[in-house]
């Protein structure tokens, strides 16, 4: 058995060469919710350095929020944002003798496709236009995998370490207290539970389906370096391999 790990970088957090040399895949972000061309030229040539599989990790225009506050954008403004987040990537990375591999939405944009079937369609076709080899990452059970499929793509089901679900399969919001999962060993069982029996228990108790082909790490916080080697020595203890599933 093997699984995806993958973390959001390019973001100015300062822990990029170190994370990228713990995850399989990394989610570039393309300087609108945060980051800069610099954050993300040095993230490439990181990930290539490490063999590290590259996305493009588009949100909001909205730096002051970091991308987290929901917005209502016209579907022409909102593919406008998209394209010019993907192609500076893609010119980016082309630089760097590197192909992007999928688009994974970032934040608010990101949990409003999750349920909203015109946002996640809009998001979906715009991906296929641009290039209809990308796959499109997005959580588990969500509209927006849905529309990927529907619009002919590859999709990448994410599921998340650190963060606690709701009965639906969404996730807790961050206004919430009990968003995030604090201890290790919850995150540590939470997903082995995740990538071996294909559930999670929500905050209610209940058990939900997922699909787990990837797993996030988010990496905006002093433990992340720390969370991320005590998963990987948990899913190798259970012969776990970290890996993309598709050459970088």
């Amino acid at each position: 058995m093997q699984i995806d790990l993958n973390a959001d970088l390019a973001e100015g957090c300062g822990l990029d060469e170190a994370l990228m040399q713990r995850v399989s895949s990394a989610n570039i972000c393309c300087g609108l919710h945060a980051g800069n061309a610099a954050e993300m030229a040095a993230a490439l040539r990181w990930a290539k350095q490490y063999g590290v599989r590259i996305g493009a990790h588009p949100g909001y225009p909205d730096r002051e929020n970091f991308g987290r506050r929901a917005l209502s954008l016209s579907e022409n403004d909102l593919r406008a944002y998209l394209r010019y987040q993907l192609g500076a990537l893609q010119a980016m990375a082309e630089a760097e003798g590197l192909r992007m591999h999928y688009v994974k939405p970032h934040g608010a944009l990101y949990n409003q496709a999750a349920q909203d079937a015109d946002l996640a369609r809009t998001v979906a076709e715009t991906v296929k236009q641009f290039d209809p080899c990308l796959k499109l990452m997005a959580l588990s059970g969500s509209l927006l995998l849905e529309a990927g499929r529907a619009a002919g793509l590859g999709v990448i089901s994410e599921v998340f370490a650190d963060r606690r679900y709701l009965p639906d399969g969404s996730l807790v919001p961050r206004s919430r207290a009990d968003a995030q999962v604090e201890s290790d060993e919850e995150a540590v069982a939470q997903v082995l539970q995740m990538v071996t029996e294909g559930s999670v228990t929500a905050v209610d108790g209940s058990r939900v389906a997922v699909q787990a082909d990837s797993i996030c790490l988010h990496g905006d916080g002093e433990h992340a370096l720390t969370f991320a080697d005590t998963i990987r020595h948990a899913l190798a203890q259970a012969g776990i391999t970290v890996a993309a599933g598709e050459p970088v």
